[in-house]
């Protein structure tokens, strides 16, 4: 027999499930992904389209691949048609018998943009992605409507950035090398950081996932190449008359966030939002300060 507070507990499963209810009913739209392969010289590009509007390319990291994204496409392809691609040599296109040619990657953004058609672009380069943007846009500064440095100022030769001090860059280089290689000794990614593996241990895993992903070919390799070609003036940068932002994060142990502070400087159209307490990758860390920021940007840089 049901007494008093069978009824209320029975009302209250039946109020619960009212308000339950209509949530399984809602409906959501989420933006299709096209998915294909560019042939190259030497090798096939991955990539994947996803949402529609003004495009955006995410040029990701040594570490990374097209996956590297995940945060950043479900908050953009409502607004814009998001591109994501792995460089030459990162799965799943075509391995290179020993490792790419970071000299092709501009290359191959050209033709990736041209296989697309797309009129005019927003480039955000993560780290090792500044090289392939930096080169594709001072051979096609028309095409490109804004620019991302995250964490990176690609192919620019880091010892000429004018500094106050320039003993701050030979200093940070001997701090970062003895924090990578504690970082590493304790099984931590340094470009995810002591901070990702500390506070959020389930992203640090998948940031190693998706690095191990990539692990197809001796990248260490693939960094002394493309710290190779950083070679150009830093008054580079004073001929790039589109809106630049650097985003930098304030515990990087990769990359040097003062230079964008500097480099900045030299532009007309460049500023410099840092992260606190955020690593080398900004965008996975801390990804929704991350797509804030970047979409504050692109709002005033159309």
């Amino acid at each position: 027999m049901f007494n008093r507070r069978d009824f209320l507990l029975g009302s209250a499963a039946i109020m619960a499930m009212s308000v339950v209810r209509p949530a399984f009913a809602q409906t959501a739209t989420v933006a299709a992904t096209k998915r294909g392969f560019l042939q190259r010289p030497g090798c096939r590009l991955y990539y994947e389209v996803t949402g529609s509007g003004p495009a955006i390319i995410f040029a990701h990291g040594l570490r990374g691949n097209h996956l590297s994204w995940w945060q950043q496409v479900p908050h953009f392809s409502g607004r814009y048609t998001c591109v994501t691609f792995a460089h030459r040599g990162y799965p799943p296109g075509s391995e290179i018998p020993g490792g790419p040619d970071p000299r092709d990657f501009a290359r191959d953004l050209a033709a990736l943009i041209g296989h697309l058609q797309l009129a005019d672009v927003r480039l955000v380069a993560q780290s090792m992605g500044g090289w392939t943007c930096l080169e594709y846009l001072l051979s096609f500064p028309h095409k490109v409507r804004a620019l991302v440095l995250a964490s990176t100022c690609g192919t620019i030769h880091r010892t000429s950035v004018p500094l106050a001090d320039p003993r701050r860059l030979i200093e940070w280089d001997r701090q970062a090398a003895i924090a990578r290689a504690d970082m590493q000794r304790r099984g931590i990614s340094p470009p995810a950081g002591e901070r990702m593996a500390r506070e959020q241990p389930a992203l640090h895993f998948l940031y190693c996932a998706i690095s191990n992903d990539s692990d197809s070919f001796d990248r260490e390799e693939l960094r002394k190449r493309t710290l190779g070609m950083a070679t150009r003036p830093p008054h580079t940068l004073r001929g790039l008359s589109m809106p630049t932002l650097f985003i930098t994060g304030e515990e990087d142990t990769t990359y040097p966030p003062f230079l964008s502070d500097a480099l900045a400087r030299l532009m007309r159209t460049g500023k410099v939002e840092q992260v606190r307490e955020a690593g080398h990758s900004v965008y996975f860390e801390r990804a929704s300060v991350f797509n804030q920021l970047v979409d504050r940007f692109l709002a005033t840089a159309g």
